[in-house]
C-alpha cells in the first residue's frame, strides 16, 4: 500500500517519514496553508531524504512556469494538482518536466464523480491522464487538510479501476480509520494530513508511525 504523509514542514518530520516506512511524503507550496513551505525549506528537506522517499509538491492554481521553476530548485519527484486545473495544465507540465509525475487532486462532495468522469475524458482527448487521482472530502472555502472523510461508497462503487488512474484515497484518514477506508474502497495508496497532526501544521511522530502501519497491515 503507497502511503503519503502530507504537509512536512521539517527535515526531522521527513526523515521519521522514512523511517516509519512511508512512501512518499508530500511538501504544500500553497501559500494559505498552514502546512505550506517555502522553497529554500523544501529544498532542505528533499535533500535530506534524496533517493530515500518519493517527493510529492502540492500546489493549488499555480502557474506551469512557477510549478516548473519550484520542481526544478527543489528537486521533486512528483506533483500534485489539487485546485482548479484543467486538463491542459496536465500537458504542459509534462511538456516542461518530462518524467515527472503528475497526481491530480480531486474534491469530491454530493456531486458524485461525474465531474470527474468529464475531467479525465478531456485528458485522455488531449493531453493525457494523470498518473494518479487523489480523492479528497470537497469543503467549502478548503483546498484540502480539513479532516473530512470523503464519501467512501460512492468512491468504492463510482471509480472505474480498469480505465482511470490509479486511485489515492485521501480526506480524514487516521490511524483508526485508514485500515476500514482501505478495506472499503481499495485504493492503491493512501494520503493524510490533518489525520497524524497535534495541531494544525505539526505533525505527531506517533500519529504518523501509527498510520502507516495501520495501512500497512491490510496488504498482510
Amino acid at each position: 500500500m503507497w502511503t503519503k504523509i502530507c504537509g512536512i514542514r521539517s527535515v526531522d518530520d521527513a526523515q521519521h517519514a522514512v523511517h516509519c516506512g512511508a512512501s512518499a511524503i508530500g511538501l504544500n507550496f500553497h501559500s494559505p496553508s498552514p502546512r505550506c513551505v517555502s522553497v529554500d525549506d523544501g529544498l532542505h528537506i528533499s535533500g535530506a531524504v534524496a533517493d530515500s522517499i518519493e517527493t510529492v509538491g502540492v500546489f493549488v492554481n499555480e502557474t506551469t512556469t512557477e510549478i516548473a521553476r519550484i520542481v526544478d530548485e527543489v528537486g521533486l519527484d512528483t506533483i500534485q494538482l489539487h485546485g482548479d486545473e484543467p486538463p491542459s495544465v496536465i500537458g504542459e507540465l509534462r511538456s516542461r518536466l518530462p518524467g515527472t509525475k503528475v497526481i491530480r487532486g480531486w474534491r469530491v462532495g454530493s456531486e458524485g464523480l461525474a465531474p470527474l468522469v468529464d475531467y479525465l475524458g478531456t485528458c485522455v482527448q488531449t493531453c493525457g491522464a494523470p498518473d494518479a487521482v487523489l480523492i479528497d472530502a470537497r469543503v467549502d472555502g478548503v483546498w484540502g487538510g480539513s479532516g473530512r472523510t470523503a464519501p467512501w461508497q460512492l468512491v468504492r462503487d463510482g471509480y472505474d479501476r480498469s480505465r482511470w488512474p490509479a486511485l489515492i484515497l485521501a480526506g480524514g484518514l487516521t490511524p483508526n480509520n485508514v485500515a476500514q477506508a482501505i478495506h472499503a474502497v481499495a485504493p492503491s495508496g493512501v494520503d493524510t494530513a490533518s489525520g497524524v497532526e497535534t495541531s494544525s501544521g505539526v505533525k505527531d511522530a506517533k500519529l504518523v508511525r501509527a498510520f502507516i502501519a495501520a495501512a500497512r497491515s491490510v496488504d498482510g
